[in-house]
């Protein structure tokens, strides 16, 4: 771990970054105050063994700083998240996912494949879901980012949240929030009459849409979920969709019929 003169506010480093430090000829306050102005993800830049002969060419901890801020090209951005504006000094080549979750702590959205084929990361942006492991974060200024964290208000939970809690619209949870988010988005895309797969007619598409379970199914085909909680997830939409109770589809086996099945 760290030398002797490592104050408690100082990251963790290993034995070899240490080294690295030693090598630069860091000690005790300046490679505190070096330590002070360079994030995490400065850090790690720092100590790429493909970077390092460019990085510690320079003789100095301002020099230093300066050649990984031009390497993480770093950028200035403001994100409207849930109506609070954050922000955020990030890498350009961030994305959004990223962003919430390593620098606002916003992990419901979950990080699943990482190339845009699970949905797990669907948040809502200006109305639209969005896969944020596919959106750059420095795309995003100026627009209106929800997340599952901003769907209740306070302690009331979003009429989409509480119809998957009371259809049993999850196992795991893993995938939950990236589902939720593409519901409400769901709700929005049938009232303004916007086409599916499935659509009967592309050219005239009514607004206010009454969506069949084929029409909930095919929409909802980005959003994978791993445990199978399809029919459950179809039943929490189509309430809400409706306005009306449905039951479920599906029911207990009982003993008995069991038995039958095994015989």
């Amino acid at each position: 771990m760290c030398t002797s003169d490592k104050s408690p506010n100082e990251p963790q480093l290993t034995e070899d970054e240490a080294q690295v430090l030693d090598d630069l000829g860091l000690h005790g306050e300046s490679r505190r105050r070096f330590l002070g102005r360079i994030s995490a993800a400065s850090l790690s830049v720092l100590f790429a063994p493909s970077l390092s002969s460019e990085i510690f060419g320079k003789s100095t901890p301002d020099e230093v700083v300066a050649e990984i801020q031009a390497l993480l090209n770093e950028v200035q951005v403001n994100l409207k998240i849930n109506n609070t504006v954050k922000p955020l000094r990030i890498d350009s080549r961030m994305t959004l996912l990223d962003a919430l979750r390593e620098r606002l702590q916003l992990t419901g959205s979950k990080k699943g494949c990482g190339h845009g084929q699970c949905g797990a990361c669907t948040v809502i942006i200006d109305g639209k879901r969005k896969l944020s492991c596919l959106t750059l974060a420095a795309t995003c200024k100026d627009k209106e980012i929800t997340t599952v964290e901003g769907l209740a208000e306070g302690s009331q939970l979003h009429p989409m949240q509480a119809a998957f809690l009371k259809h049993d619209g999850f196992q795991c949870g893993y995938c939950t929030s990236g589902q939720i988010c593409s519901s409400v988005a769901l709700m929005d895309e049938a009232k303004n009459g916007e086409a599916s797969y499935v659509s009967e007619d592309f050219t005239e598409v009514p607004k206010n849409l009454e969506l069949s379970e084929e029409e909930i199914r095919e929409r909802m085909s980005g959003n994978i979920c791993r445990c199978g909680a399809y029919n459950n997830i179809v039943q929490a939409i189509k309430e809400v969709h409706t306005g009306q109770e449905q039951a479920p589809k599906w029911e207990f086996a009982t003993t008995a019929q069991m038995q039958q099945a095994q015989s």
